[in-house]
């Protein structure tokens, strides 16, 4: 198994140096070092407005949501096998040469992605503040901890979506029994005891009181998801035959009145037919946004008056922003460069497609509006998500162009992309915050979003599809 998963190790760095340079994707993780050193000299300054407590909350969170947006694997299957693994790694189709399993195969992907991502975003991020704990005060052991606890969070993330993904593809029924299991229990727990489920997270009870036991316990309950994961993980054979029935013309009339419906429709047809729209939205959208709202939760004591409806919003913003990714990690562009179809049409074509897929988070937030008894604020809440879901895509297709999932691990990029998102959220949360119908003059972003798109097309149309 070493054999394979170091020549895959290898052959991802290869396609990430390739696409821009073994320099700038070596600097990824330094960014993410320098990022967690610096910060850490502003604990004491964040200390004033927000407690210990609630810090360590918000970064044990955010590694968690990291997890769980990286974590739907088994929602890969064939799609992985046939298309990413058939466009850029080569190695996995040893299997029809060699004598590998295809699951023998996806087990060592999916070691190699978590190492790839542990050295790229949680031992970067632990050590700058381990780094920096000489400095600040904190104690050796507090700093080691923090990396531990990290880890886990990540871990857990990534190995409970990953189980959840590989039973909803593999057995429908008994996902939905197990996620209304899960919804109960959880559900039960905060209405008879008034305790939040946050608070019984794993990684932070460690953080919070380390014990040995609750690490051992943590450690097995992590190896468990990942190996019945792995054990229920079954690729569809590449040469399986599916008949589909003809949904292009008809659906081609629907969206005319779209700027160019031929590509939408076509999308949407992709997506349909992968099986990934719906497992897309649920453990992409759906299942991180919940989490999300659990942990905001917790901190609404430190934000103003409807303050915790209007982040959510912005959180969910760019969370949405993420769709641009679900409708590009299925295509292979490198054929389009035989066609007479431009780059800049393609594009355009991939943000018409979000742009339908926004149904969805506007629905979300209005949803979450009602529940929470801020329908009042219904309208300023879906308007700042949208406006910040449209802007940040803006941005991602003018960093990115067609490739968003590979090039977000070039620092140039992410860095630019952290700037220039981060410059809107801060000075439109503190808007809201200040006046909640106010978040309505978050519209003014989708001018910024209409520049960026145009300089997306001029920028990409110079540059020939990459394939990936």
């Amino acid at each position: 198994m070493f054999e394979l998963f170091h020549a895959m190790m290898k052959e991802e760095w290869r396609i990430h140096s390739t696409m821009f340079g073994s320099v700038s994707f070596a600097l990824f993780p330094v960014m993410i070092f320098g990022i967690a050193f610096m910060g850490a000299f502003l604990v004491p300054l964040m200390q004033t407005t927000m407690p210990a407590g609630n810090l360590a909350l918000t970064i044990h969170g955010s590694y968690l949501m990291l997890g769980i947006m990286v974590g739907g694997f088994g929602l890969l299957g064939s799609e992985v096998m046939n298309r990413r693994f058939g466009q850029a790694n080569l190695l996995a189709y040893s299997a029809r040469s060699l004598p590998l399993t295809g699951q023998f195969i996806f087990a060592n992907f999916v070691v190699k992605d978590t190492v790839y991502y542990f050295f790229l975003w949680v031992f970067p991020f632990g050590f700058g503040y381990l780094a920096a704990s000489p400095f600040t005060g904190v104690p050796l052991a507090g700093a080691l901890l923090l990396i531990l606890t990290l880890a886990l969070a990540f871990l857990f993330g990534l190995c409970t979506v990953f189980f959840l993904s590989t039973v909803y593809a593999r057995l429908r029924v008994a996902f939905w029994l197990l996620l209304l299991a899960l919804c109960a229990g959880g559900g039960a727990l905060v209405v008879l005891t008034g305790i939040n489920p946050v608070l019984l997270f794993p990684p932070l009870l460690i953080y919070h009181a380390f014990s040995w036991i609750g690490l051992v316990a943590t450690c097995i309950l992590l190896v468990l998801l990942f190996g019945v994961s792995i054990a229920l993980f079954s690729p569809e054979s590449v040469g399986s035959e599916k008949r589909h029935h003809d949904l292009y013309r008809s659906l081609v009339q629907r969206l005319a009145f779209l700027p160019d419906p031929t590509l939408a429709a076509k999308d949407v047809i992709d997506m349909y037919r992968s099986g990934s729209l719906i497992g897309q939205a649920l453990f992409s959208f759906v299942l991180p946004l919940a989490v999300i709202w659990f942990f905001l939760s917790l901190l609404a004591p430190a934000f103003p008056p409807h303050g915790l409806l209007l982040m959510f919003a912005i959180v969910a913003g760019i969370i949405a922003s993420t769709m641009y990714t679900w409708v590009t990690m299925f295509d292979s562009f490198g054929p389009y460069a035989c066609l007479p179809v431009a780059v800049s049409r393609l594009i355009a074509g991939k943000l018409t497609t979000f742009a339908l897929l926004q149904v969805l988070p506007a629905l979300f937030i209005a949803a979450v509006a009602v529940l929470a008894g801020e329908t009042a604020y219904l309208v300023p809440a879906v308007v700042l998500g949208l406006s910040v879901s449209f802007y940040a895509v803006a941005v991602m297709a003018w960093l990115a162009g067609l490739s968003p999932n590979v090039l977000v691990y070039d620092v140039k990029v992410l860095f630019l992309y952290m700037v220039l998102v981060g410059i809107a959220i801060i000075l439109f949360t503190a808007v809201a915050f200040a006046e909640p119908y106010a978040a309505l003059g978050s519209v003014i972003l989708l001018i910024p979003a209409w520049l960026f798109v145009q300089k997306a097309k001029a920028r990409w149309d110079a540059v020939d599809p990459a394939g990936f």
